[in-house]
């Protein structure tokens, strides 16, 4: 008779079970705010007005007022997000490399957090009277200096405009996204180029550039996605601008251009774009972790 021996039950620790429970937040969160409209709004995407099964609203989004939209929104973003990058991360290699007292580390990164943070009508409302027709920096210009602003070409109310007016919060964004990456390149690395024999400019070359890149990359991407999802900035400015934001409040909430399926449809567009540029950030970040490991 051979005798079976049941392992013992496994027993949940109450460390285990308070930390699930301090999770549990954040899945409720996301589930009624992010997973069930999400359902929903894919659902509404492939309805027409009766609730009947359509690709009509798919099809729709390749007329030229909603495509010219979609590409004059990933112009937009794509500029913004460049520009932002590229002066982002020179500000940050000037803060982090460039020998600045410590008080000057704390007042940018703290600028930052607060100025990524502000978008919506006071931005707009800012821009308006700061560098608007009639904005105190261009009376200054206009007044003091002989320069209209204006008369060269520039406008609040355009392309140029909007992506200045990005470039408010999406600058500070990048000064804190690359920071941790620009603080991850050690010495030792600096020090053994220079005992090989390289320069500077070998340096940054060969050794910080290759590992900044997936960052840099990453990052451009991550606002690319925070530009292309920004509505209240360009509403505010004018309703005139041609973006996909704009098209999608039209159908949602208009009282002309009313179709809250197409609205759906728009919008699925919008998170897929998004959804891209967001996995190319993930992936990029996790190669850029290698080298912190």
């Amino acid at each position: 008779m051979s005798l079976v021996i049941h392992p013992a039950p496994r027993r949940i620790s109450p460390a285990a079970i308070g930390a699930w429970l301090g999770v549990a937040p954040f899945f409720l969160f996301s589930l009624l705010f992010l997973v069930l409209p999400l359902r929903l709004l894919i659902a509404g995407a492939f309805q027409d007005g009766s609730g009947a099964f359509t690709l009509a609203n798919f099809t729709q989004l390749l007329t030229p007022s909603i495509a010219s939209s979609y590409v004059f929104s990933i112009e937009i973003s794509a500029v913004s997000a460049l520009l932002g990058a590229v002066f982002g991360t020179l500000i940050a290699a000037a803060v982090i490399l460039g020998g600045l007292p410590a008080w000057m580390r704390s007042a940018v990164a703290t600028f930052s957090g607060v100025a990524s943070n502000f978008a919506g009508v006071p931005l707009a409302f800012a821009f308006v009277e700061t560098i608007g027709r009639v904005g105190l920096v261009t009376a200054l210009l206009r007044n003091g200096l002989g320069v209209d602003i204006y008369r060269y070409g520039f406008n609040l109310l355009s392309f140029w405009g909007l992506t200045v007016t990005y470039l408010y919060f999406q600058i500070p964004l990048m000064v804190l996204i690359i920071t941790p990456a620009i603080e991850g390149l050690r010495r030792e690395w600096r020090e053994a180029a220079e005992s090989l024999g390289a320069g500077a400019f070998d340096y940054w070359r060969r050794v910080a550039v290759p590992v900044l890149a997936p960052s840099f990359i990453g990052a451009t991407l991550l606002l690319f996605a925070n530009s292309f999802g920004a509505v209240a900035t360009a509403y505010a400015l004018s309703t005139g601008f041609p973006i996909i934001t704009l098209q999608l409040f039209a159908q949602i909430r208009g009282d002309v251009l009313h179709n809250e399926n197409l609205g759906y449809a728009i919008a699925v567009g919008m998170i897929a774009l998004t959804a891209l540029s967001n996995l190319g950030y993930i992936w990029l970040r996790s190669r850029a972790d290698r080298w912190v490991k």
